[in-house]
């Protein structure tokens, strides 16, 4: 007998041998079979879908959870325009913060709506002895006041109060990290969000890192979630690279530098998992701090990488050489020279046809550079969002020649490298939908034709949510198409993707998620 089996749906498998089907039965947490394998065997129930589209669960290849959640609960400055405007928020939080010297936390900081940076001498008229961390958006900077830049070590860049990147890090290194159980519920908040919106995998895009503290407890913090039954979807763990340390081994072992115990990618089970290394080598646009090969537009400055150009390239290597999969952090284009320059590298001194390297964002990529990323077997792991919410910005600071090179579809594509699509939740909208309708639209809120030729077509953009998530996750045995074995872990729509007009896509309706088998959502609400 079949735990359950679906009915009169319209079943978009993402499998080519069986691209649609009507029927769909699931037994312990797997798909059995569809259609007629399955039409003639008793279930314990029957789900009438009455039509409705089934497609497998969104993976959403690049989150951030435990952040998510925590801005969720965290005072915000957006969407305010003015200085005084965010000042008063910074005003009320501080009040709320009982004892003077105790940390205020406040979100939702972005200064392209200001037209500059908040000072620390701002923050300071409000923050009542306060230490203010008023958080970037962009998770790649922030502002603090002077109560903070007093305890910062001598030498620790800033421009008036504006730190960025590892001068961020060491800001956050002076206060204790998060709790356990405040990650936690955090995560779990996050968590339940992405199902709404029909995703059922997500990867962590790097625990132990700057934007908690570097908490020694966020890997604890997930498996107590998963031991007290509260993970509500399939969680990746990207550890980030400055958890490796360097280690005396075996000469035949290779492995210059290792995770405690030699862990990498792959520990785990289906639930919770180490996926890739995480390595950042450069920072963001809306921070202008992604590192180009030229300058942003109007100004003599190009960004920055994360560090030395040859410490970099040692630890992709190092991460490459310890059997690692690599998912390496470059938006700008000389950031993705270095990464795709070490990877090179890496795969010379130890060839590894399926280590599945990443290059997460890939957001401002070169024509040169693309057959390197299929030559190197890179997936370019994108945010479509990104150009739908700021995409009139990054046009703008990017330059005609350059806008259509942002967060590529076509040319990734074109030149066979796997194109996989996420969120970088919360930097952004999270919704796989509206990512979708971007890649098919390639048109910002404001209706700004951002790189039309980038455009690709509704399968394909639910390819880069389903299959290629699957495979960038190294889930492709078990997830990202509908197929009799995998895990029953699905989304029902209130439409077909394909055959409305692109401009509806974002606006679907979520019926139900499935994770292994189990409604999340009610579908019988159909």
């Amino acid at each position: 007998m079949l735990c359950s089996r679906l009915t009169n749906a319209n079943i978009l498998t993402m499998d080519p041998d069986r691209p649609v089907a009507r029927d769909l039965g699931i037994w312990r947490g797997r798909i059995v079979g569809l259609d007629e394998a399955v039409t003639s065997l008793p279930a314990r129930e029957v789900i009438d879908l009455q039509g409705a589209t089934v497609l497998p669960g969104f993976i959403d290849s690049h989150v951030h959870l435990a952040w998510t959640g925590l801005k969720q609960s965290t005072p915000s400055v957006a969407p305010c325009k003015r200085v005084e405007d965010v000042l008063a928020v910074v005003a009320e939080a501080a009040s709320r913060t009982p004892h003077a010297g105790t940390w205020v936390d406040v979100v939702g900081y972005d200064q392209r709506a200001l037209g500059r940076h908040l000072t620390a001498a701002e923050l300071d008229t409000v923050s009542r002895g306060r230490k203010v961390f008023l958080m970037h958006d962009s998770g790649h900077g922030c502002v603090v006041n002077s109560a903070v830049l007093e305890l910062l070590p001598a030498g620790v860049p800033h421009r008036s109060g504006f730190l960025a990147e590892g001068a961020m890090t060491a800001a956050r290194r002076l206060r204790l990290p998060y709790g356990q159980a405040e990650i936690a519920d955090a995560v779990e908040r996050a968590a339940r969000t992405c199902l709404a919106e029909g995703v059922t995998a997500v990867a962590e895009a790097g625990i132990g890192g700057g934007l908690l503290g570097h908490s020694p407890v966020e890997l604890g913090a997930y498996q107590l979630l998963r031991d007290q039954g509260r993970l509500p979807l399939r969680v990746q763990l990207m550890p980030a690279g400055d958890t490796l340390r360097p280690r005396e081994a075996h000469a035949s072992d290779g492995i210059p530098r290792a995770l405690d115990l030699g862990m990498r990618t792959g520990f785990g089970d289906d639930w919770l998992s180490l996926g890739a290394l995480k390595i950042y080598t450069d920072g963001g646009m809306m921070a202008r701090t992604a590192a180009l090969t030229a300058p942003y537009a109007g100004t003599d400055h190009t960004g920055q990488l994360q560090d030395d150009p040859d410490r970099l390239t040692r630890l992709i290597v190092d991460g490459h050489l310890a059997g690692w999969q690599l998912a390496v952090h470059a938006i700008g284009d000389r950031a993705a020279d270095l990464a795709l320059d070490a990877l090179e590298r890496a795969q010379r001194l130890r060839p590894r046809p399926d280590a599945r390297h990443r290059i997460e964002h890939a957001g401002l990529i070169r024509p040169d550079q693309l057959p390197r990323f299929a030559r190197l077997g890179v997936s370019a792991v994108v945010q479509p969002s990104f150009l739908y919410f700021f995409g009139d910005d990054y046009a703008d600071v990017m330059g005609e020649e350059r806008a259509p090179w942002m967060y590529r579809g076509r040319g990734f594509l074109d030149h066979g490298v796997t194109l996989v699509g996420s969120s970088d939740r919360p930097v952004t909208d999270g919704a796989p939908l509206r990512a979708i309708q971007f890649m098919v639209e390639r048109a910002s809120a404001s209706g700004r034709p951002i790189g039309p030729d980038e455009a690709v077509t509704v399968e394909e953009a639910l390819r880069a949510y389903t299959v290629a998530g699957a495979y960038a996750c190294r889930w492709d045995d078990s997830a990202g198409s509908l197929t009799p074995g995998k895990r029953a872990d699905m989304v029902v729509l209130g439409d077909d993707p394909r055959y409305v007009d692109p401009s509806r896509i974002g606006g679907i309706e979520v019926i139900a998620t499935f994770v292994d088998g189990h409604e999340t959502t009610d579908a019988r609400k159909l």
